[in-house]
């Protein structure tokens, strides 16, 4: 059906209604090609499975143990003949085979073989044996609670224990290898600033030195404490809050610097 618009003066004359050719469909040169490389590397039976599916006989049902590991069957060893399904494995035999079974247990009612008597008095035998014998010393402990429970006196403070070891009031063995370790490590470091201030690459700070520079930093610090001390009790502007805030990160690192000075005795500058 054709739609028309709302009638108005312009469609007063008709007009000749025109259908448009359509173009003929765009068909790829390669679209055989594409089919037939697509039909090669198509997996057959990937994902759905074979179209038709040998169905399991009502006869051979699932039976209990039928999914278990079965032993091998039993080797004939008259004629050497075993199954074929076990042909390739190893050949099973049983133990009775192999090794045979020890006697059986005597039955209660049979009697002891008669005739066998022997001499020894055992009576005295244990008499001699206790006599002899050394008597067992029990461990010391004391009792803790009034309704009788032990503990053994070795741990639990009552008797002296570590004063009777043969190390005591030694020092260990791991403390004297670290004092040892220690010792090195200063050696080397020692023949390592030698060298280096054979070569002049490194300068031993004098004493006078150390104490010229100490004394300086203590005027700078002096001199900024002072202008510290001048400064409005009230920052309010933000010049202050500035001034304020250099001079103590000044003082800071002036006071890190004579401590180091201080701490250290020794002090090598280079070159």
């Amino acid at each position: 059906s054709v739609i028309h618009p709302p009638e108005t003066f312009y469609y007063l004359i008709p007009r000749e209604e025109t259908n448009r050719e359509k173009a003929p469909r765009y068909t790829s040169q390669f679209r055989e090609q594409v089919k037939q490389e697509q039909q090669q590397n198509k997996g057959s039976n990937r994902t759905m499975g074979p179209a038709k599916v040998e169905v399991p006989s009502p006869e051979k049902f699932l039976q209990k143990h039928s999914k278990g590991p079965k032993l091998p069957e039993r080797c004939n060893e008259s004629d050497g003949h075993t199954s074929t399904l076990f042909s390739s494995e190893k050949q099973f035999l049983y133990r009775d085979e192999v090794q045979p079974r020890k006697p059986p247990v005597p039955p209660r009612t049979e009697a002891p073989p008669a005739g066998v008597h022997t001499k020894r008095d055992f009576v005295k035998s244990n008499a001699v044996e206790n006599r002899m014998a050394v008597p067992r010393k029990p461990q010391p402990a004391y009792v803790r609670t009034k309704h009788g429970d032990k503990e053994l006196l070795e741990n639990s403070g009552l008797v002296p224990k570590y004063i009777k070891k043969t190390d005591y009031g030694q020092i260990p063995e791991y403390l004297s290898q670290r004092q040892e370790e220690v010792r090195r490590a200063q050696e080397e470091y020692n023949h390592y600033m030698k060298e280096r201030m054979k070569e002049g690459a490194m300068k031993q700070l004098c004493d006078e030195e150390r104490q010229d520079i100490l004394h300086g930093l203590k005027q700078n610090w002096d001199e900024l404490h002072h202008q510290y001390q001048g400064l409005s009790l009230i920052t309010d502007t933000k010049s202050k809050k500035c001034r304020k805030e250099r001079l103590e990160s000044e003082m800071k690192q002036l006071e890190k610097d004579m401590e180091l000075i201080e701490r250290y005795k020794t002090i090598y500058i280079t070159n």
